[in-house]
């Protein structure tokens, strides 16, 4: 966010300035970004509460899917993998990686995995091919290859992946509340998406949504420190007092109802239901190989996109756009990809609802340890932790979205066409095509060619080079028939 940005949560203190706290500040080195830890902790609650809806969400999408045998997973089980995961991976995020960029199942991978790969194999095969994925990952980031790629991309496309993603979490945030709603195909329309539910805005969820959303920006505009978990706790209880009087039909995935038993007893059985080779034996070595090159694409350049944008938002990146101990995060991130697979709950990523907490003063890995200890506190209080309705909570990707845009579109060099429109495209693409990966890919493929059609393709770097190819290959293999 650009310090000459209209509306923002108030500036961080400047290193060293305020309290210190011992060990623990010199471990995160709060005190030296500029943060506290009252915005650490803040953040770290803002963060689990935007991203909180993935330990239902994350059930539903694997849980309705069969595999070729028509077996199901467990919705209870899914729940446990799904926290547990998300709770281990956060905190190495945090403790290894110092970063505010928590990690929980992919919603893009999960989706990959419940209708490409478990229909043409087992369960434990189609997870095994995530762990794959994973391994493939940490071995790029131990030889430098993922790093090289992050480098060579040019700063005013870096920006761009920032505005991309505030634009996409503005657009999940006005889905998953109820905002605007996808047009049915049996309309026979061409318009895709339409205002509410029916055309025009209804019921008390929508309402939550809208006042949410003001009580944020006002906060924000008024400077009020915790702008944005003040308005998620607050249109919380809003949502409770409203369901248990108006009973409300439906509010989606999350009813804001006090549970009659908070606690739930995690159910581990799904923890280690992994073969690693068994997917190639039942679709052959070439499509197995391109199951896996999919979840890694996806994870790779998913990852990519929140990480950079997450971190540039953070103020944790030089002056060439580039984040110091990039390798330890890379690294974490390729792990998580693997756990996630070896726990069934699908492939792990960072997420980019990061940003809500990154929006309350996070700046270290601190915030980190806060999200991930309510992850691991939701395995024994699923009940409580899913509570909060997706209408309370989304208000804070609208808000932050603003925010990045305010803060990076200034920054792109729109006088040069070979920057200015591959940037375009590449944050367009995030909403409209629902995928920061599509995003990054249709952006690099544009770079690479605008360059070289203006004779410049000696200043793109042979990394871009070889990551546009192989975008190419991956959009094109549905009419070379490898898909």
């Amino acid at each position: 966010m650009s310090s000459s940005a209209p509306a923002k949560v108030p500036a961080p203190e400047q290193p060293g300035a305020g309290p210190t706290y011992g060990a623990l500040d010199r471990f995160f080195r709060i005190s030296e970004r500029g943060s506290t830890l009252s915005r650490e902790v803040r953040g770290g609650l803002a963060t689990f509460f935007a991203m909180a809806y993935i330990i239902v969400l994350n059930p539903i999408i694997l849980g309705s899917a069969k595999d070729m045998y028509g077996h199901q997973l467990d919705n209870g089980q899914l729940v446990t993998a799904t926290a547990l995961t998300a709770a281990l991976t956060t905190l190495l995020m945090g403790v290894i990686g110092n970063v505010p960029i928590a990690l929980a199942a992919g919603l893009g991978v999960n989706s990959v995995v419940a209708l490409q790969l478990a229909p043409r194999m087992s369960w434990p095969d189609a997870m095994g091919m995530v762990v794959l994925a994973g391994f493939v990952v940490m071995l790029l980031v131990a030889t430098g290859l993922r790093e090289r790629v992050m480098n060579a991309v040019p700063y005013g496309l870096r920006k761009a992946i920032s505005i991309g993603i505030g634009l996409f979490i503005m657009l999940i945030g006005l889905v998953d509340a109820g905002f605007v709603s996808r047009i049915p195909d049996a309309a026979h329309t061409t318009v895709p998406l339409q205002l509410g539910g029916d055309g025009h805005l209804d019921g008390w969820p929508v309402l939550v949504f809208v006042l949410g959303v003001l009580l944020t920006l006002a906060l924000i505009v008024r400077k009020v420190s915790g702008a944005i978990l003040i308005s998620i706790v607050a249109m919380t209880v809003v949502a409770v007092v409203i369901e248990a009087v108006a009973k409300v039909p439906s509010w989606g995935l999350t009813t804001p109802k006090w549970p009659g038993n908070p606690f739930a007893s995690p159910d581990f059985g799904l923890v280690g239901q992994v073969s690693l080779f068994g997917g190639f034996g039942k679709v052959g070595v070439l499509t197995g190989v391109l199951f896996v090159f999919t979840v890694l694409l996806s994870c790779f350049f998913d990852a990519m996109g929140t990480i950079m944008g997450v971190s540039d938002e953070a103020k944790l990146t030089d002056a060439q756009g580039q984040m110091p101990g990039i390798n330890k995060v890379l690294f974490v991130d390729g792990l998580a990809v693997a756990a996630g697979g070896a726990s069934s709950s699908s492939a792990t990523t960072a997420f980019v609802e990061s940003t809500a907490g990154v929006g309350e003063g996070a700046r270290t890995g601190l915030a980190n340890v806060v999200t991930g200890g309510l992850f691991a506190v939701a395995l024994f209080l699923t009940p409580v932790a899913t509570m909060v309705p997706s209408q309370a909570a989304t208000p804070a990707l609208l808000a932050v979205g603003f925010l990045i845009l305010a803060g990076s579109v200034r920054e792109i060099d729109w006088a040069d066409h070979t920057i200015a429109i591959p940037a375009f495209v590449t944050m367009v693409m995030m909403p409209f095509t629902y995928s920061i990966t599509n995003g990054i890919g249709m952006g690099f493929v544009t770079f690479v060619v605008l360059r070289l059609a203006a004779g410049r393709g000696r200043e793109v770097p042979t990394a871009m080079y070889a990551v546009a190819a192989v975008f190419a290959f991956y959009y094109l293999m549905p009419a070379l028939g490898l898909t």
